[in-house]
C-alpha cells in the first residue's frame, strides 16, 4: 500500500510540474501577444495622426481652391465688362489704350492658366493622397480585425487553459491531501495490525502450549482409563452415531432445492418437446386431417403420446429426494435412499428415448424421401439424425452415472468413497456435453424450420408447430446450460469429503444402521427436550406467610367494610325518602302561605272598604250585635259559602258576604304533586330534546368524519404512490449519479494518463535538447582547439 501511495504521489508531482511548465509557456505566449497588440495600437495611432494631417491639408487645399475659383470668376466678370466697354469705345479709343488692354489681358490669361494648372495638380495630389489613405486605412482595419480576433481567441484559450489548470491543480491538491490522510490512516492501521499480529502470535503460542499439555493429559487418561476402543474395529465403529454437520446439511438442502427447480424446468421443456413433436408427426409430411399417415408415424405418435408417463416421474422423484434431505438427517450417498427412486425414473425415461429413437430416425428418413424435400432439407435432416443419436447416447451416459451414485444407498461396498469424486466429475462433463448437443439440435432445427417456411405448400399449422418446437428446444438448451453450470459450480461440494461416517474414518456406513441411529438420535433428542420443561416459579416461604397474613386481615376488614357499606346505603335511602317527603311538605306549606297572604290582603281591603261605609250608618246598642270572642277567633276561611261577615266600628256595623272558597287539603296536595310531576316531565322532555339534538349533531359529525376518513385514505394512497415514484426517481437519480461519477472518474484517469504521457514527451524533448546542446558545445570546443 505504501509503495502504491508513493507511486501515486510521484505521478501527481510529475503532473503538477508538467502543469507548471505549461502554465509558464502560456504566460509567455500571453505576454508576447500583449506586446504585439501594444505595437499594433501604436502603429494605428501613428496612422491616425498621418490621416489627420492629410485631412487638414485637404481642407486647406479645398479652401484655397475655392478662393481661386472666386478670383477667376471675378476676373472673368472684369474681362466681360472690359470687353463691353471696349466695344463701345472702339471708335474713341486710341492705339495706346488698345495695346494696354491687350497687355493687361495677356497678363490675366497667363495668371489664369497658371492657377488652373496648379489647381489640377493639387486635385491630382489630393486624389492620390485620398486613395492611398483609403487603401492604408482598409489594410490597417483588416489587420486590426484579424489581430483583435486572434487576440480574443488567444485570450479565451488562455482563460480556458488557466481555469482548467487551476481546477486540475485544485483537484490534484485535494487528491494529495486525501492521499496523505489515507496514507496516515493506513500507517495507523498497519501499526495496529502489527500489534494485533504480535498479540495473536503470543496467544497462538499460549494455545499451542495449552493444547499440547491437554493432549498429553488426555492421552495419558485414555491409556490409563479406556480399556476398550471400539474405533479400532470398523464392524463396531459403524454402530456409533456419526458426527452431525448442520452447515453441511443446510448447504445440501439448498443445492437439492436448486436441482429440484432445474429438474422441474427440464421436465416442462421435455413435455413440450415431445408433445409438439407428436403434433408435427401428425401434420408433416402428410396431414392426418386430410389423409392417413404412415404406420411408422402412427406408431411413433402413439409412443410420443405416452411421454408424460415417463417424464413426470422425474419431477416426483426429485421432489421426494428434496423432502428426504432435512436439517436433522445425515446426507451422504449411503443415506440418500430416495436417490435410487430418481435413478429408476431416469432409467425408465432413457429406455423410452431408446424405444422412440428408431421411429424418430425412420420418420426423418421418410421426410427425406418425400417429394417436397429439397437437398438442403435433406442435409439438415441428416444433421438432426446424428444429433438425435448423440442426445440419446448422452442421456444413457447420464443414466449410468446417476445409477452409480445411487448404488451406495443399497450396496455401500459397491463403490468406494474415493471413486465417487471421479463419478461426479464425469457427470459434470456429461452435462456439458448434453448442453452442447441440445444447442446443436436447436440450431439445426431452426435452420430446418426456415427452409420449410420457404416451401410453397407449407401450412400455418406447420409453422406454429415448428415455432413451438423451437421454443421448447431453446428452453431445453437453456435449462441444460443452467444445470451444467450449477453442477460445475457445486462440484467442489460434491467431491469434498462429507465429514460423515464412523469415528476415526474407518469403514463405510450401512444405510440401515444410519437410519436406526438417526431414529435413536431423534428419540434421545425428544427425551432431552421433554426433560427440559420449564418449572413453575416458586415463592419463598417467608413471603408466602406475609401474603397469608395480609390476605386474612384483608378478608376480615372486607367483611366489616361491606357491612358498613350496606348500613350506609340503607341510611342514604331513608334519608333520600325523608328528603323527598319534606321537600313536598315545604312546597305545600309555601303554597298555603301564599294563599293565606292573598286572603289577608283581600280581607284588609274589605275591612278598609267596610270602615269607610260604617261612618254613615247608626251603631246598634244591643250587645248581641258585638261579636263574641269565639266568633272573632273563628277564621273567615272556615265559614260556609255565602256566610256574611260582620265588621263593627264606632259608626255602625257592615255586613258583607265572603267570596272565598275553601280548597280542601287533598285536592291541593294532588294539584301540587301533579304540578311537580308536570315540571319533571317538562324538564325530562327538554333534556330529551337536547339529547336528540346532540345525537343529530354527533351523527352529522360522524358522517363528516367518515367522509374525511375516506378522503384521508385516498390521499394516503396517493401519497404512498407519490412516495413510491419519488423512491423510484431517487433510485434512478442515484444510478445516474453513479454512472456520471464513473464517467468523470474515467475521464479524469484518461486526462491524468494523457498528462503523464505529455510530461514524458516533454522530459524526452528536454533530454534531447540537453544532449544536442552538449554535443554542440563539444563540437565548438573541438573547432576552437583546431
Amino acid at each position: 500500500m505504501a509503495a502504491d501511495l508513493q507511486a501515486k504521489y510521484q505521478k501527481l508531482a510529475q503532473e503538477y510540474s508538467k502543469l507548471r511548465a505549461q502554465n509558464q509557456v502560456l504566460k509567455k505566449a500571453v505576454v508576447d501577444e500583449q506586446a504585439s497588440t501594444t505595437v499594433l495600437k501604436e502603429q494605428i495611432k501613428m496612422k491616425d495622426q498621418s490621416l489627420r494631417k492629410v485631412e487638414q491639408e485637404m481642407d486647406s487645399l479645398t479652401f484655397r481652391n475655392q478662393q481661386l475659383a472666386k478670383r477667376v470668376e471675378l476676373l472673368q466678370e472684369e474681362l466681360v465688362a472690359t470687353e463691353t466697354k471696349g466695344k463701345k469705345n472702339k471708335q474713341k479709343s486710341s492705339d495706346s489704350t488698345s495695346q494696354h488692354s491687350h497687355q493687361h489681358q495677356s497678363v490675366f490669361d497667363e495668371d489664369l492658366q497658371k492657377k488652373i494648372e496648379e489647381n489640377e495638380r493639387l486635385h491630382m495630389q489630393f486624389f492620390e493622397a485620398d486613395e492611398k489613405h483609403r487603401q492604408t486605412e482598409a489594410v490597417l482595419r483588416e489587420r486590426l480585425e484579424v489581430l483583435e480576433r486572434g487576440g480574443a481567441q488567444h485570450q479565451a484559450e488562455v482563460d480556458g487553459l488557466t481555469q482548467k489548470y487551476m481546477e486540475s491543480i485544485e483537484k490534484l491538491q485535494n487528491d494529495k491531501t486525501r492521499l496523505e490522510v489515507k496514507s496516515q490512516t493506513l500507517e495507523r492501521e498497519a501499526k495496529e495490525c502489527r500489534q494485533r499480529t504480535e498479540e495473536c502470535q503470543q496467544q497462538l503460542k499460549k494455545c499451542h502450549a495449552e493444547l499440547n499439555s491437554r493432549l498429553e493429559q488426555v492421552t495419558s487418561i485414555i491409556q490409563e482409563k479406556v480399556s476398550f476402543n471400539d474405533t479400532k474395529h470398523w464392524q463396531y465403529n459403524t454402530l456409533n452415531v456419526p458426527p452431525h454437520n448442520r452447515r453441511h446439511q443446510l448447504k445440501a438442502r439448498d443445492i437439492v432445492g436448486q436441482a429440484l427447480t432445474f429438474v422441474q424446468d427440464l421436465v416442462a421443456a421435455l413435455l413440450n418437446f415431445h408433445t409438439y413433436t407428436e403434433q408435427r408427426v401428425q401434420i408433416y409430411p402428410i396431414d392426418s386431417a386430410t389423409d392417413t399417415i404412415s404406420p411408422l408415424n402412427q406408431k411413433f405418435s402413439q409412443y410420443l403420446h405416452e411421454n408424460a408417463a415417463y417424464v413426470r416421474p422425474l419431477e416426483e422423484g426429485m421432489l421426494h429426494l428434496f423432502d428426504s434431505v432435512t436439517e436433522d438427517t445425515v446426507t451422504t450417498l449411503e443415506t440418500t435412499v430416495k436417490l435410487k427412486q430418481f435413478s429408476d425414473h431416469f432409467t425408465s425415461y432413457t429406455c423410452f428415448l431408446q424405444k422412440i429413437l428408431p421411429y424418430q430416425l425412420k420418420s426423418l428418413e421418410e421426410e427425406c424421401e418425400s417429394s417436397l424435400c429439397t437437398s438442403s432439407l435433406k442435409t439438415k435432416n441428416s444433421e438432426l439424425h446424428s444429433d438425435v443419436k448423440k442426445m440419446t447416447s448422452v442421456f444413457e451416459k447420464l443414466q449410468n452415472y446417476i445409477g452409480l451414485l445411487a448404488l451406495p444407498s443399497t450396496k455401500p461396498e459397491a463403490i468406494l468413497q474415493a471413486n465417487s469424486s471421479a463419478v461426479f466429475t464425469q457427470l459434470a462433463a456429461c452435462l456439458h456435453g448434453l448442453q452442447d448437443v441440445m444447442k446443436d439440435v436447436s440450431k439445426h432445427y431452426s435452420q430446418k424450420a426456415i427452409l420449410e417456411q420457404e416451401l410453397p405448400t407449407v401450412t400455418q399449422k406447420l409453422q406454429t408447430t415448428n415455432e413451438c418446437i423451437l421454443t421448447s428446444l431453446v428452453s431445453l438448451s437453456n435449462v441444460t446450460g443452467k444445470i451444467a453450470t450449477y453442477f460445475s459450480n457445486n462440484l467442489d461440494f460434491f467431491t469434498a469429503p462429507t465429514g460423515y461416517g464412523p469415528r476415526a474414518g474407518a469403514g463405510t456406513m450401512n444405510p440401515l444402521h444410519a437410519e436406526s441411529m438417526l431414529q435413536c438420535k431423534r428419540r434421545a433428542a425428544g427425551y432431552i427436550q421433554a426433560l427440559k420443561k420449564p418449572q413453575p416459579e416458586s415463592v419463598p416461604y417467608v413471603e408466602a406467610l406475609a401474603h397469608r397474613r395480609i390476605l386474612l386481615s384483608s378478608t376480615e376488614s372486607r367483611e366489616g367494610l361491606t357491612q358498613q357499606v350496606h348500613q350506609s346505603q340503607e341510611k342514604i335511602a331513608k334519608l333520600e325518602q325523608e328528603k323527598e317527603h319534606w321537600m313536598l311538605e315545604a312546597q305545600l306549606a309555601k303554597i298555603r302561605l301564599e294563599k293565606e297572604n292573598q286572603r289577608i290582603s283581600e280581607l284588609e281591603a274589605q275591612l278598609a272598604g267596610s270602615s269607610s261605609r260604617q261612618l254613615f250608618l247608626p251603631t246598634p246598642e244591643s250587645p248581641s250585635a258585638q261579636p263574641t270572642p269565639e266568633e272573632e277567633g273563628e277564621e273567615p276561611g272556615e265559614r260556609g259559602l255565602g256566610e256574611p261577615i260582620r265588621s263593627a266600628s264606632l259608626i255602625g256595623m257592615l255586613t258583607t258576604k265572603s267570596e272565598e272558597v275553601k280548597i280542601p287539603d287533598e285536592e291541593c296536595r294532588e294539584q301540587l304533586i301533579k304540578s311537580h310531576y308536570m315540571s319533571r316531565v317538562a324538564e325530562l322532555t327538554s333534556q330529551l330534546q337536547v339529547a336528540d339534538s346532540k345525537a343529530v349533531h354527533f351523527n352529522a359529525e360522524c358522517r363528516a368524519l367518515a367522509k374525511r376518513l375516506t378522503l384521508a385514505e385516498k390521499s394516503r394512497d396517493m401519497l404512498t404512490e407519490e412516495v413510491k415514484l419519488a423512491n423510484q426517481n431517487v433510485s434512478r437519480l442515484q444510478d445516474e449519479l453513479t454512472t456520471t461519477k464513473r464517467s468523470y472518474e474515467d475521464q479524469l484517469s484518461m486526462m491524468s494518463d494523457h498528462l503523464c504521457s505529455m510530461n514524458e514527451t516533454l522530459t524526452k524533448q528536454r533530454e534531447e535538447i540537453d544532449t544536442l546542446k552538449m554535443s554542440s558545445k563539444g563540437n565548438s570546443k573541438k573547432n576552437k582547439g583546431r
